[in-house]
């Protein structure tokens, strides 16, 4: 059996036992339930913070360096299979201390200096903790999968204590985000097995966002350089 076909039985539908561990993870309805919304919380503080930047950088650009952000939380169906694949127990411990990515946010940026931007602003926050960071940008994934990834821990405050969540934040540029996006598409298609042909025509295309990406941070550049001419020449002739 292909490696391909593998993948496409791996990411098949849910089993009966799949079935019946997330019927664990839901047996505790209520504690589960809150879990959710701690890390519903840490989202919105995520989201929060990034918005703020991207206020702060369009003051001080005259841009925004953000184009979206986006969020999500992992469904009970796909904690349980991941808990699976690590051999780990499915219920809440394992989920609040096995698992970095139940809270996960997407911020796509218009440029490549734009995600370093605001990853650096982001992490030099007091209240930030980096547990992990994945610079898939300088080095690409085999099948050319571009992004930032940062494992952090965000401060929500309720009524009666402080509770450090984690959330799992992706940093990408318009282009990778586009890439991303139609590669799962293309890749997870039911009834498809995904052939080496398909995977090096995909990689082409990563290559050729890549370029896209260094072109268009030239181009950026180029236009800070002119604008900064004009700038010196008015303030000459005032």
């Amino acid at each position: 059996m292909t490696e391909a076909a593998k993948q496409n039985i791996q990411n098949a539908e849910l089993t009966k036992a799949d079935m019946d561990m997330v019927a664990s993870l839901k047996a505790k309805s209520a504690e589960y339930a809150k879990i959710m919304a701690y890390y519903k919380c840490a989202i919105m503080e995520i989201e929060t913070k990034f918005n703020v930047l991207d206020q702060e950088f369009t003051l001080q650009y005259d841009r925004n360096p953000i184009n979206s952000v986006k969020s999500r939380l992992k469904s009970p169906e796909s904690i349980a299979k991941k808990l699976q694949r690590k051999g780990l127990p499915v219920n809440l411990e394992s989920v609040e201390g096995e698992l970095n990515d139940i809270a996960g946010v997407r911020v796509v940026c218009s440029f490549r200096d734009d995600v370093y931007m605001l990853a650096e602003a982001l992490l030099s926050q007091d209240d930030i903790t980096l547990i992990e960071k994945k610079d898939y940008i300088e080095n690409p994934k085999p099948n050319g999968y571009r992004s930032l990834h940062l494992i952090v821990t965000v401060p929500i405050f309720l009524s009666q204590e402080k509770k450090q969540m984690k959330v799992e934040i992706q940093l990408r540029t318009i282009a990778m985000d586009f890439w991303a996006t139609l590669e799962h598409q293309l890749r997870y298609k039911k009834d498809v097995v995904f052939t080496l042909e398909m995977s090096e025509r995909l990689y082409q295309c990563a290559e050729v966002s890549a370029a896209m990406d260094a072109g268009m941070d030239s181009l950026l550049q180029y236009v800070r350089e002119v604008s900064s001419e004009h700038k010196d020449e008015n303030i000459q002739s005032a």
